[in-house]
C-alpha cells in the first residue's frame, strides 16, 4: 500500500492565493493524502475560506510566528509517512504527488526528493538561469551558494525530520536554505526531473522580496551555525569557509554602500577571521 501523504500549506493573509493552492492539491490524481493549512495568525478571511472546504482540509491556527514555525506546526500535526510542502501562493501540477510518491517508492534509500518548477512573474513565464538548476544526489556544494531546493517541490519521509531536525524558527527567511544545507552534509537528495510546481512571483508581500537586500545576512547566520558542527568533513569545512567569507564580503560591502559602515566592518572582519 502506498504511504499516506500529508501536504502542509502555511499561510498568512493570502486568502486570494490560498484558494488556488488548495484547489491544486484537491485536484491531484492521487487520492491518499491529507491537506493541512496552518494559518500563521492571519487577519483576513482565511479561516472562513478554509472552513468552506469542510473535512477536505484540516485547519490549524497559531499566533503569527513566521513561516518556519508554521511549517513546524504542520509537521507535528501531520499523520502521513510522506510530507509535502506548498507555499500558499504556489500551485501543484495535477500529477505532482503521484509522480513524486512513485519516485520515492522506487528509491527507498532517499529520505527527501524535489522537483523542477515553472516560474511566472506578474503573469509572464520566466526562463530560469543556469544557477537555478535543481541538482541530484549529494548537493552540499550547490547548497552553500543559494537555495537550490524549491520549498514547494519537496517531499520528505518523516524520518528526514527525525534525523535532521525542524526549520529554524529564529530565521525570518532562508529557513529552507538552512535546513537543506544541514541535511546535505550527509544526505543525498532525489531529483525528479519534471516541473511539478508552479510559482508566481514579483509581489511585494513575498518573503523573498521583503528580505531581498538582506537575504545573505540570514544565509551567513546559517553558515556560521553549520561551521560550529563537528561532523563536517575537511572538504566540506573548506568549501563552507570560502563561501561564508565570500558572502560576508559581498554583504559587508553592501552595508557600507548603503550607509551602515559599522555593520559593514563587522562582516569584513568576519570574512577575514573565517579564512585565518
Amino acid at each position: 500500500m502506498s504511504a499516506k501523504i500529508s501536504v502542509i500549506i502555511p499561510t498568512y493573509n493570502r486568502q486570494e492565493f490560498l484558494v488556488r493552492a488548495i484547489e491544486s492539491v484537491l485536484g491531484q490524481t492521487c487520492a491518499d493524502f491529507e491537506l493541512i493549512v496552518v494559518d500563521d495568525g492571519s487577519t483576513d478571511d482565511t479561516a472562513r475560506c478554509v472552513a468552506g472546504y469542510g473535512g477536505q482540509v484540516r485547519y490549524v491556527y497559531q499566533e503569527n510566528r513566521g513561516p518556519a514555525a508554521a511549517r513546524n506546526t504542520g509537521i507535528r500535526a501531520a499523520e502521513g509517512e510522506l510530507l509535502a510542502f506548498l507555499d500558499s501562493d504556489d500551485r501543484f501540477a495535477p500529477e505532482k504527488l503521484a509522480v513524486q510518491q512513485a519516485a520515492m517508492a522506487a528509491r527507498p534509500d532517499y529520505l527527501i526528493s524535489h522537483t523542477d518548477e515553472i516560474w511566472y512573474r506578474r503573469g509572464e513565464l520566466l526562463h530560469q538561469k543556469k544557477k537555478h538548476h535543481r541538482p541530484h544526489g549529494f548537493i552540499f556544494s550547490q547548497c552553500l551558494k543559494l537555495c537550490v531546493v524549491g520549498m514547494s517541490t519537496v517531499m520528505a519521509r518523516r524520518e528526514f525530520f527525525a534525523r535532521i531536525g525542524y526549520f529554524d524558527e529564529e530565521l525570518p527567511c532562508c529557513e529552507d536554505y538552512d535546513l537543506w544545507l544541514r541535511a546535505s552534509v550527509f544526505l543525498p537528495f532525489l531529483k525528479v526531473d519534471r516541473p511539478l510546481t508552479i510559482k508566481d512571483g514579483g509581489r511585494p508581500d513575498q518573503v523573498s522580496v521583503r528580505f531581498r537586500a538582506g537575504m545573505d545576512k540570514f544565509r551567513i547566520r546559517a553558515m556560521v551555525k553549520l561551521l560550529g558542527r563537528q561532523d563536517l568533513r575537511d572538504e566540506q569545512r573548506t568549501l563552507a569557509r570560502r563561501e561564508l567569507a565570500r558572502k560576508c564580503r559581498i554583504y559587508g560591502n553592501g552595508c557600507v554602500k548603503h550607509g551602515r559602515p559599522e555593520e559593514g566592518r563587522y562582516y569584513a572582519e568576519l570574512a577575514a577571521d573565517v579564512l585565518r
